[in-house]
């Protein structure tokens, strides 16, 4: 089932204002779960400061963040793109925190967060973009459906939420037809 919602960025001053709706996905999201670097129990202070830190990176020009807004305009997903790399890789981006709340999965939301970060990241100049996520997620699955190519597995890489050790897949997708 697709569910159509709006895509779209948020600048840092919209972070800010909306930042109770963004912590609420991210608490979601970890409650549910999902390994996006943060431990059970999550804490409305943790949360808070995570997005404190993001939206001032994105008022620098660092990162871009989407969120996905469901027909009452509340935010049920979001995505990140890092742009800012190092001098010897201007042409590649990181995808960061894809977070999709319990309630809105299997719905084509994420899917749509990952189509428009694509149209972010080619308007970037970006061709190249890379991922890891949780071995044996169902955002490992995504990934693999959604074109991207695994590169392989690091074997007990981080934490997921209730401190189970997990490996990490590394995903890369090309945003040109030409190999890089």
């Amino acid at each position: 089932m697709i569910t159509t919602v709006l895509c779209r960025p948020l600048g840092r001053d919209e972070i800010i204002q909306r930042i109770d709706e963004l912590c609420d996905v991210l608490e979601d999201c970890v409650r549910g779960g999902a390994s996006v670097s943060f431990m059970l129990p999550i804490t409305r202070d943790t949360a808070m400061h995570f997005w404190q830190g993001v939206a001032e990176s994105v008022g620098r020009g660092e990162r871009a963040v989407l969120i996905a807004e469901n027909a009452d305009f509340r935010i049920i997903g979001t995505a990140q793109i890092i742009l800012d790399q190092p001098p010897n890789q201007p042409h590649r981006a990181d995808v960061a925190k894809l977070l999709v709340h319990q309630s809105a999965r299997r719905k084509g939301v994420a899917r749509q967060l990952m189509d428009n970060l694509d149209d972010i990241a080619k308007k970037n100049g970006k061709t190249l973009l890379v991922l890891d996520t949780a071995t044996g997620s169902d955002a490992e699955f995504f990934y693999s459906r959604s074109g991207w190519e695994r590169v392989g597995e690091i074997p007990g890489y981080a934490q997921m939420p209730d401190g189970t050790v997990t490996g990490t897949t590394i995903f890369y997708k090309n945003l040109t037809s030409d190999a890089i």
